[in-house]
C-alpha cells in the first residue's frame, strides 16, 4: 500500500493532481480543503494516501493531515459511500463541522454536500455515532479546551446525550476548572 507521498508538484487540475516521487508522477485525487493548501506548483508537497485497489482501477486519493485521511476511511466503510462521495464530504465541510453535526446528529448540514441525499445523511449520521465525534478535529480552530473536553466526557459519562453535553457545556466558562464547569454543567441541565 502506498501510504505517504513527497515529491514535486507538477500539474493541479481540480480534484486531481500528479506529484513527481523521484521520477514516478502518481496521479492522485484531493479533497478541496486539500486542494486550496496546495503549494504551488513545483514546489515539494507531502501527502498522506489512500490505495484502492478495483478490478478495473488502481486509485490514489491524497490527504494533507492524517485525520483528513482516517476520517475518509470511516466514511468509505459505509454502505453506499464510496471514494468519490467521501471526497465530495470533505470537500463540503471541515472536519469538525462534520464531527459536530455527526455529535449533534444533523442531518441539514450533511444534505447541503452535493451528492448527499437525506437517506446517505441519516445513515452516515447513524454509522458515524460514536466514531467520530467532539474529540475529531482537536488541531483545527473549533478546538475543544482539555478541561472542556473533560467535563464533556464527564456529562456523557453520566449518561447525557452528546446533544444534552454539547449544549450545558456552552454555559461553562472557559477558565472553568473541571470539578466547577461539570457543577455548573449540571445546573444547566437540571433546569432544561
Amino acid at each position: 500500500m502506498i501510504g505517504r507521498l513527497s515529491g514535486i508538484l507538477l500539474e493541479k487540475n481540480p480534484p486531481q493532481l500528479l506529484v513527481d516521487c523521484a521520477g514516478v508522477g502518481y496521479e492522485v485525487d484531493v479533497s478541496m480543503t486539500t486542494f486550496y493548501n496546495l503549494p504551488g506548483v513545483g514546489e515539494r508537497v507531502v501527502l498522506f494516501t489512500h490505495q484502492a485497489i478495483r478490478e478495473d482501477a488502481h486509485l490514489l486519493f491524497g490527504f494533507g493531515h492524517a485525520e483528513e485521511r482516517a476520517v475518509f476511511r470511516q466514511l468509505i466503510k459505509i454502505t453506499g459511500v464510496g471514494a468519490r462521495t467521501a471526497l465530495s464530504i470533505l470537500s463540503g465541510m471541515s472536519i469538525a463541522d462534520l464531527a459536530q453535526a455527526v455529535t449533534l446528529q444533523e442531518s441539514g448540514r450533511l444534505v447541503k454536500v452535493p451528492g448527499i441525499g437525506k437517506k446517505t445523511a441519516e445513515r452516515l449520521l447513524l454509522e458515524l455515532k460514536g466514531k467520530l465525534g467532539a474529540d475529531i478535529g482537536a488541531g483545527g480552530a473549533h478546538a475543544v479546551p482539555d478541561s472542556q473536553s473533560d467535563i464533556l466526557n464527564a456529562l456523557l459519562a453520566l449518561g447525557y446525550s452528546d446533544k444534552e453535553a454539547l449544549l450545558a457545556l456552552k454555559t461553562v466558562p472557559a477558565g472553568a476548572s473541571v470539578s466547577d464547569g461539570i457543577k455548573q454543567a449540571l445546573k444547566a441541565l437540571s433546569k432544561g
